[in-house]
């Protein structure tokens, strides 16, 4: 929770500092930017699951329509057919088949419409961040002349000096983060808006591209993060659609309800972001080359998983700056 509390009190320190020279008051500066943002983010994530839930319920209700079995049969006897022999030799009764997977469809349903009396942790957590997050606000610089004062004044300067070094190796990262998220978010509505052409019939792109711009701030998890609520949707909206269901994707490939097409946009939408936006937008912004990027990525996913690719780029930037500054030391020794 600290750790998180930092991020986000150095994406929001420039403007709380900036609305505080405005102001003249660092209390009310706090205030109104951490309500201002919370008040976004609620805004945002309520759309989204009210308009979510709604169509969940929607669809659930549909599942006790006649037709709609007539359309799982459907499906069921499209997926068999698609099958190679030998698989299709061990083919399940069709109505047993199309029975079971309304019953998992219904349970997923289930599960996420009784998702909100779940969150209760999280809750608790994302509370115990903003609480810490003002708290870091409010209180950054008399953090830092508390840390300051206990640089021997020998090394006063070349601490000065590491300090505002690593503050700047922080923030630009996070611009640069922002930046490829933003990347991402956009690419992700451009691609679903495309889909959408071609008959995807997807409601709710904006948010799901909101959602894996926000979730590219884990490298590389992104674009698969917002995968999942848009093959969710592709289905909801179009079981029953005859041409969706029986579309393929390059005219070749079987892609019911354009599952494939969709999962190939989110790939062609990560490969872009791994290859070349994180590696120059985020490599630039702490003064790596994007080979050490991919490396730090790598290091920190094999070490900590999603979380240590979350730190790896920003950890190797702190580093550098450090090697940096113990050169430099080393190198003027005899001068201080």
């Amino acid at each position: 929770m600290l750790v998180f509390a930092f991020l986000f009190t150095s994406v929001l320190l420039p403007s709380v500092d900036y609305l505080e020279r405005k102001i003249k008051s660092r209390g009310l500066s706090v205030l109104i930017i951490t309500v201002a943002l919370c008040a976004t983010l609620v805004v945002f994530l309520g759309s989204f699951a009210a308009n979510f839930f709604e169509q969940a319920s929607s669809f659930s209700s549909r599942l006790n329509e006649e037709h709609t079995m007539d359309n799982l049969n459907m499906f069921m006897e499209k997926i068999m057919d698609a099958m190679p022999n030998f698989v299709s030799e061990f083919k399940p009764d069709e109505a047993a088949l199309a029975a079971k997977l309304q019953d998992i469809v219904k349970g997923v349903i289930q599960n996420l419409l009784t998702f909100a009396g779940k969150v209760g942790g999280f809750i608790f957590t994302s509370i115990m961040v903003i609480i810490f997050t003002i708290i870091l606000l409010h209180e950054y610089h008399n953090f830092k002349r508390s840390l300051v004062r206990f640089i021997p004044n020998k090394y006063f300067e070349v601490g000065l000096r590491l300090i505002f070094n690593i503050e700047r190796q922080i923030s630009s990262y996070l611009r640069g983060q922002l930046l490829a998220a933003s990347s991402v978010g956009i690419m992700s509505i451009i691609g679903l808006f495309i889909l959408n052409l071609m008959g995807a019939n997807l409601t709710l792109i904006v948010f799901i591209g909101i959602i894996a711009g926000l979730a590219n701030l884990i490298p590389l998890v992104g674009p698969f993060v917002g995968m999942i609520p848009a093959i969710l949707i592709a289905v909801m909206n179009n079981l029953g659609n005859e041409a969706a269901m029986n579309h393929y994707l390059f005219g070749v490939i079987p892609s019911w309800f354009y599952i494939f097409d969709i999962a190939l946009m989110f790939l062609i939408v990560q490969q872009i972001d791994n290859n070349f936006v994180t590696p120059i937008l985020v490599g630039e912004s702490v003064g790596l080359h994007p080979i050490m990027v991919i490396i730090a990525l790598l290091i920190g996913g094999t070490l900590l998983g999603p979380l240590g690719m979350l730190f790896a780029v920003p950890a190797a930037g702190v580093i550098k700056v450090v090697l940096q500054e113990i050169s430099f030391v080393t190198k003027n020794a005899h001068l201080l």
